[in-house]
């Protein structure tokens, strides 16, 4: 496996800082987060797009620094009911620059539509009560997400991609395994997982059990971590909508690596997913965690993953059955 990063992480710095950066840190990969709910602090996707010559200068300054690209990120709400056109642009932004830079894989969100065709705002149903829950739900999928995800699934195929590896986020319409497999199902193996356990972690579910079954939808990994606050779970749950800076009463937040689950699971972690078949497979530390410096969460987010992700293919062959 391959440590990446998701540029946004270090925000604060320069591209040519963050690339020597990561060629100091060992870290091989970056994934270039380029609109919508980033502020693309390190490429301007436009730009990039509209002349030959930054797209060579951007390529000469990773191969200086030995990094590669694992994914161009466009994570945001292609299907908001106001905004949604304006947020797929830079979906269609990141399949471009995927292609020119031959990226197999763009990154997104699977987006969240209103509840209806008059609401302004998108609506996240988590419960199947009251009733008009169902009557939301069908709009969501049939009128909106499953047409809009055939044509984009045309577009990126048309345009040489071939994995669209979305977050099980919440506040998306995909957010949790029956969501994405009904996604798959009805779009194909170009909708992949890029996974991260942090997200199912604070809303209940089990990353590992979910690599240990479903390991072959697993394009891409953002490897980042959430702390439980268990006394503060007890009376908000996991629905938290207080404030991410309030760190201490909050039921959950956003932590750097081992500062919510501890080695031992990482270990597990990354096993699993080798023996899932993730084994050229690139882990992209996302770092926003409120309580460290964007450099040292990174730091010590790279030394536990070097402490228990494996770095070779296994090779051990299987005796012959007597």
């Amino acid at each position: 496996m391959k440590i990446g990063l998701v540029t946004d992480s270090l925000a604060n710095m320069s591209l040519d800082d963050l690339l020597a950066f990561c060629a100091e840190q060992g870290i091989e990969c970056v994934e270039f987060s380029i609109g919508n709910w980033s502020d693309s602090p390190h490429l301007d996707a436009a730009a990039l797009l509209d002349s030959e010559a930054a797209r060579k200068d951007l390529k000469a300054r990773l191969a200086h620094h030995g990094v590669t690209i694992s994914a161009f990120n466009a994570n945001g709400n292609s299907l908001h009911p106001t905004d949604g056109e304006r947020q797929h642009r830079v979906v269609e932004q990141a399949i471009a620059l995927s292609r020119h830079f031959e990226v197999p894989r763009v990154n997104l969100m699977s987006g969240l539509p209103g509840g209806g065709p008059d609401d302004r705002f998108p609506n996240w149903v988590t419960a199947a009560w009251p009733p008009e829950t169902a009557q939301m739900l069908d709009y969501q999928w049939n009128e909106v997400a499953l047409p809009y995800w055939r044509k984009l699934a045309d577009h990126a195929r048309g345009e040489g991609i071939h994995e669209l590896c979305l977050e099980m986020h919440g506040n998306q319409l995909v957010y949790n395994l029956p969501g994405f497999l009904r996604l798959h199902g009805e779009i194909g193996d170009i909708v992949g997982l890029n996974f991260d356990p942090s997200h199912l972690l604070w809303m209940g579910a089990d990353p590992i059990e979910v690599v240990q079954r479903y390991a072959r939808h697993i394009y891409h990994v953002h490897a980042k971590d959430t702390a439980l606050n268990p006394a503060a779970v007890g009376l908000t749950s996991r629905l938290d909508n207080q404030p991410m800076g309030d760190f201490r009463d909050r039921g959950w937040s956003y932590v750097t690596l081992g500062y919510g689950q501890k080695l031992e699971w990482w270990k597990d972690f990354c096993y699993w997913l080798q023996a899932g078949g993730y084994q050229d497979g690139v882990l992209s530390i996302e770092h926003e965690d409120i309580n460290l410096s964007r450099r040292e969460g990174v730091v010590r987010s790279v030394e536990l993953l070097r402490a228990c992700m494996p770095s070779e293919k296994p090779d051990y062959e299987l005796p012959n059955a007597s």
